[in-house]
């Protein structure tokens, strides 16, 4: 159980992780909360009373203090972001012991524990602004939305950004092998299928092969070609509370999966080949993906069919043109002899990106 006591905001922490601060002298009490510590990541200060030194107990992002502590932190400097945690549930009295401490909650073990894990993870990771994400989808098979979703990525690790490329279609073959990295040390997809609740940005970030100075998150060459959503959602959410940028390739049928991620995403680009089929099947895609994305632009690629051209493809689906995608030759698998999309700095598909980078609303942290 949680109960909010003051509706004051909880404390900034966007300036970086900190150490949460204990204050108890209940043994078993103090075993549970450095338990949730440890599974939130976060290596907290330990004191029975306020410290000595008044600036830990004011600068600290996080304080949990025991019931059994809340007399002898009465009196201490009123400041936001104190939890008073106790287990009796039937003590009407903890109400008025969190009054008098200036508590923002009174948290109560063990229903409380998966509250208070979130809490002390977004202490101990920093939480600032969310990942800019954006995701790729194809109008129709074969479009190029793998290739650009990859150059998006790459552009923008270039410029300085964070950044992270999710693999989100399970029959795409694998980003990392169209990256180069098939043989990268890292977790893949179905490592994290059994995943719940919170993951942890960071410990995401780590375990995640490093090609081209980002992460991408892709699938394995073995059996496994679904991921259940609530695993998709605590991953993609993991990987957007690091800041930066996201990339998202989509794959064109819509799963609980995929939904997932789509509510997750800021805008998505529609890969649209400029010939009419292509339009036609992009108008089923685009109705589909449309119910749920807030932002869908259409990206053209050509060669164009007489008759059309970039505006037009936009205006028969009536979505906002993204731009036309260009063809870069020499895009072949690293073994092949080519270069993975977006490396070559001044290539047609590398300006593409960065226009479309400097172009978007982008404020990606973590740089």
């Amino acid at each position: 159980m949680t109960g909010t006591v003051t509706h004051d905001p909880p404390p900034a922490t966007g300036g970086g992780p900190g150490r949460p601060l204990i204050v108890t002298e209940d043994t078993d009490l103090l075993d549970d909360l450095l338990r949730l510590c440890a599974a939130a990541g976060a290596t907290p200060e330990v004191h029975h009373g306020v410290p000595e030194r008044r600036d830990r107990w004011e600068a600290a992002p996080l304080v949990l203090v025991g019931d059994d502590a809340a007399r002898r932190v009465h009196g201490a400097a009123r400041r936001r972001g104190v939890v008073l945690v106790g287990r009796d549930q039937d003590d009407p009295g903890v109400w008025k012991r969190a009054v008098q401490i200036g508590a923002d909650h009174v948290l109560m073990l063990p229903d409380g524990e998966q509250w208070l894990v979130d809490r002390i993870a977004d202490v101990a990771e920093g939480v600032g602004r969310p990942a800019f994400t954006v995701g790729v989808i194809g109008g129709r098979g074969g479009a190029g939305a793998s290739t650009l979703a990859c150059a998006l990525a790459v552009t923008s690790a270039r410029e300085g950004a964070r950044t992270l490329l999710v693999d989100a279609d399970p029959l795409g073959g694998g980003l990392d092998v169209l990256l180069g990295g098939e043989t990268a040390e890292g977790l893949r997809w179905p490592a994290f299928a059994a995943s719940r609740g919170r993951v942890g940005g960071g410990a995401l970030e780590e375990s995640l092969p490093r090609l081209h100075s980002l992460r991408v998150l892709s699938w394995d060459r073995g059996d496994c070609v679904a991921v259940p959503p609530q695993a998709v959602r605590a991953v993609l959410a993991a990987a957007r509370r690091r800041g930066g940028t996201v990339v998202v390739d989509l794959p064109r049928r819509l799963d609980d999966g995929v939904a997932e991620v789509l509510a997750q995403l800021d805008l998505a680009l529609l890969v649209v080949p400029a010939e009419l089929r292509a339009v036609a099947a992009a108008g089923r895609v685009a109705a589909a993906v449309g119910m749920v994305l807030r932002d869908l632009r259409v990206a053209v690629r050509g060669p164009y069919t007489p008759g059309l051209d970039d505006r037009e493809v936009a205006r028969l689906l009536g979505l906002p043109l993204a731009g036309e995608v260009p063809v870069e030759p020499g895009l072949l698998r690293p073994h092949e002899g080519g270069k993975p999309p977006g490396v070559a700095a001044r290539g047609p598909l590398a300006r593409f990106c960065k226009d479309f980078w400097g172009r978007t609303p982008v404020e990606a942290g973590g740089t």
